[in-house]
């Protein structure tokens, strides 16, 4: 199976990349199911009604979330009644939307995608991921009820990334990352075959900070006075994704290599698709 990740869109540069690459690569790459995170698509801070519609239409089977989730307040709404649309699973009981579902790919397989969300310089008031995603995992069992088991683990600490991949490894056909904007160079197949990264990056302009306008950002690293808003980079967009082999047979992954299309970063494309 063929599996395609890409990290947050931001800002509008960001989304167009998106929607004008995604349909061309689902073609060309034969890919059986995409997965998009979206939680900073509108102007960088959360994800409309319409935006997600949009990335749907794109190809992507499912849009991914994080902190950002609720800034549009619109997504309080939608997202009861969108399926293909995810927030963290570890927000309290009772939140809107869901965090986890299951799925059916263009090759026919049971694709169980989750959301969660880290707690390290984040939000220490979430339900704790590490539980969170063993109850997910109890619930739909990888070779049993799933086929595929895809975790987006949207957090600030790469230790807490990692011992997260570590956690779910051999139960989980890949984790991968996603919050800090920036794509890392760990991408592996750990020891008992889960896909992992650190962080996909993000879909968004790069001469910028994290995707935003930079002047402001270095302003306030600068001053530590605020001078205005956080606008999102308007300049061409690079796509940071990651592209994920997974066994028919298994549901562990076989291989995984970084997708990255665009003006700044070197682009890269998974050979083994090719």
């Amino acid at each position: 199976m063929r599996l395609l990740f890409l990290g947050d869109m931001v800002g509008r540069s960001g989304r167009n990349a998106v929607f004008e690459k995604l349909p061309g690569l689902i073609s060309d790459l034969k890919l059986d199911f995409v997965i998009v995170n979206g939680e900073n698509a509108a102007g960088g801070f959360g994800i409309t009604e319409e935006i997600f519609n949009n990335t749907i239409r794109a190809g992507a089977d499912v849009v991914t979330t994080g902190n950002h989730v609720w800034d549009q307040r619109e997504a309080l709404s939608f997202s009861n009644h969108e399926a293909q649309f995810l927030r963290p699973a570890n927000y309290p009981k009772g939140t809107a939307g869901k965090g986890s579902g299951l799925y059916i790919a263009k090759n026919g397989a049971r694709v169980l995608v989750a959301n969660i969300m880290g707690r390290v310089f984040m939000h220490p008031d979430l339900d704790d991921p590490f539980l969170v995603a063993e109850k997910i995992l109890e619930a739909c069992p990888l070779q049993e009820q799933a086929d595929v088991v895809f975790f987006d683990f949207h957090a600030e600490a790469t230790s807490e990334k990692q011992c997260f991949g570590h956690f779910v490894d051999g139960r989980a056909s890949a984790v991968v990352g996603t919050h800090t904007h920036v794509p890392t160079a760990d991408y592996q197949i750990l020891t008992n075959g889960t896909a992992y990264m650190s962080d996909a990056g993000m879909c968004g302009d790069y001469d910028s900070s994290l995707g935003m306008e930079k002047e402001e950002p270095l302003n306030r690293f600068l001053s530590k006075v605020p001078k205005g808003r956080f606008e999102a980079a308007t300049g061409p967009a690079t796509i940071s994704g990651v592209a994920i082999e997974i066994s028919d047979r298994t549901g562990l992954a076989e291989k995984i290599a970084p997708l990255r299309i665009g003006p700044r970063l070197e682009p890269s494309m998974p050979s083994f698709w090719l």
